[in-house]
C-alpha cells in the first residue's frame, strides 16, 4: 500500500483540512486494520447503502453497533470458552473483532439484521431541506437602486410589538 502526503493539500485548500485529516486518518487507520471479519459495502438506491458482514458463529446477543460523530463501530465479543475442547483443525474464527466505518456527514444508519452468519447494516444519506437545491424565481422589472432596495426590505420586516 501507498503511502500518500496530504500536506500540500494544508497550504493551498482553504476549508478543507477536515477532509484532508479524513483521508489522512483513513488511509493510516485502514493499514493497520484487520482483515476480519470480510465485509461488503453496497448502493442500494440513489441514497440508501448496505454493510453486509460475514460474523458467522456469533448471535445476536455478542454484536455490538454504536453510532457517534459520524463513526459508525462494529463489535463481536465471544465469551471465553468455558468447556475445554480438544481440535484437530480450527478452521471457524470465533476470535472478538472491532469494524469501524466512517460515515459521511448526514448518513444515519436505520435497520440491522443478522440472517445465516451474515449482519446486514442499513443506511441512507438524509440531506436536510436547507442544504437542498432550489430553484429561484426571475422576476422581471427595472433595478432597484440601493434606497429603493432598503425601503423594500424595511416594508418587508413584520412589525415588532414592545412587551
Amino acid at each position: 500500500m501507498r503511502n500518500f502526503d496530504f500536506s500540500p493539500l494544508y497550504r493551498s485548500a482553504i476549508g478543507f483540512d477536515r477532509m484532508a485529516s479524513l483521508l489522512d486518518a483513513m488511509s493510516s487507520s485502514e493499514q493497520k486494520q484487520p482483515s476480519y471479519p470480510p465485509y461488503d459495502i453496497e448502493l442500494t438506491g440513489e441514497d440508501s447503502y448496505r454493510i453486509t458482514m460475514a460474523v458467522a458463529g456469533f448471535e445476536q446477543s455478542e454484536l455490538d453497533i454504536q453510532v457517534e460523530q459520524n463513526r459508525l463501530s462494529v463489535s463481536g465479543k465471544k465469551p471465553e470458552d468455558i468447556a475445554q475442547r480438544n481440535f484437530l483443525h480450527r478452521g471457524i474464527a470465533a476470535r472478538n473483532f472491532e469494524r469501524r466505518f466512517q460515515l459521511a456527514d448526514h448518513v444515519k444508519v436505520t435497520d440491522a439484521k443478522l440472517a445465516n452468519g451474515l449482519l446486514h447494516i442499513e443506511l441512507v444519506r438524509e440531506i436536510p431541506e436547507a442544504m437542498k437545491p432550489r430553484k429561484i424565481q426571475i422576476s422581471e422589472g427595472a433595478l432597484l437602486n440601493h434606497e429603493q432596495a432598503e425601503k423594500v426590505t424595511a416594508k418587508k420586516k413584520p412589525d415588532t410589538v414592545a412587551a
